[in-house]
């Protein structure tokens, strides 16, 4: 794997990308109903709403480029999240058909295969623009049944959304059609960032940080990329927010938060957690936001990387009475 870092370094979630690219095509069918509901439902209240009750998302086609406030409702019975991925000028899907599946495609099947150093090596063979994708932000992980509110800063142009968890059977939710182009337009939002009750940093140096206690009940936190690197999983780093079980040992959080583990970031998640969103993938000096109604109990911020505890990157906190 070291010999791939060189040509990965610094492209963000590149994992996530490649997933969805190659597995799109098989996925998107047009669907009246859902087109309806898209018009009924695509935003309330200031608001732009974001449904999964599958294998899906339901959503604006297009929506404004600056800040906007994405309320997130998964209805499905498996773990999601969403994670908006920009492409660079010109490109869209019909590029990814014609430059990126046929080597994808081939390293897919050698990785399903078991021979993960030589599909990882098929991923050389990708167009050099591919590796402009910049990875926007989006919600953190949220558990089957809950909801989550996330606001991030857009810039216009062409998107992806996608989300690539895993199945039971291994299987990335975007081959399931988790992968849906969004066009984030010129008009600008007039959505304003939330104020924080708790601010966050996160780093590759410092890892995930913030001051003072924090109390049950509606919260904002702030979420502050200091910086951002691509990790040993290929991927950039997150903040998720979990409330654990007492009986939830740290160690297979932090082995289930990494994709390259067998078991890693496949549903269902480990017994005891129960994720709550947060603030994905976003590039260094960038700021999220996310909103949660905390109840007593034991909670953990971490973020989607391996080595999570020894990075500072996995910190548990108590909601008192």
């Amino acid at each position: 794997m070291k010999t791939l870092q060189p040509y990965f370094k610094g492209h963000g979630n590149v994992l996530g990308t490649l997933i969805i690219l190659a597995l799109i095509l098989h996925s998107c069918r047009p669907d009246k109903k859902a087109k309806i509901e898209e018009k009924l439902d695509a935003k309330k209240d200031g608001i732009i709403h974001i449904t999964t009750t599958a294998m899906d998302f339901t959503s604006p086609d297009t929506i404004p480029s600056g800040w906007n406030t994405f309320a997130y409702q998964n209805k499905s019975s498996e773990t999601h999240f969403f994670l908006f991925d920009k492409y660079p000028n010109g490109k869209t899907i019909q590029d990814t058909k014609n430059e990126v599946f046929p080597p994808f495609d081939k390293g897919m099947d050698l990785i399903n295969e078991g021979k993960t150093e030589a599909g990882y090596a098929e991923f050389n063979k990708l167009p050099a623009w591919f590796f402009e994708v910049v990875y926007s932000g989006g919600s953190g992980l949220v558990s089957p049944n809950m909801n989550s509110t996330t606001t991030v800063n857009l810039e216009p142009g062409y998107y992806i959304m996608e989300c690539y968890v895993k199945m039971p059977n291994g299987k990335f939710h975007v081959s399931m059609g988790m992968a849906k182009p969004i066009i984030v337009s010129n008009k600008k939002s007039e959505v304003s960032p939330p104020k924080a009750t708790t601010n966050i940093t996160i780093s590759s140096t410092e890892g995930i940080n913030y001051n003072g206690s924090i109390a049950k009940g509606p919260q904002v936190f702030s979420v502050e990329f200091k910086d951002q690197i691509t990790h040993e999983n290929f991927v950039g780093h997150d903040v998720n927010l979990v409330k654990l079980a007492d009986t939830t040992k740290l160690e297979i959080l932090e082995n289930w938060m990494n994709w390259t583990d067998p078991k890693g970031l496949i549903t269902p998640a480990p017994e005891g957690v129960t994720f709550l969103g947060g603030v994905n993938d976003s590039p260094a000096g960038s700021v999220g936001y996310f909103k949660v109604d905390l109840e007593p109990g034991i909670y953990a911020l971490v973020s989607e990387v391996p080595n999570t505890i020894e990075k500072g990157m996995l910190k548990t906190f108590t909601v008192s009475e």
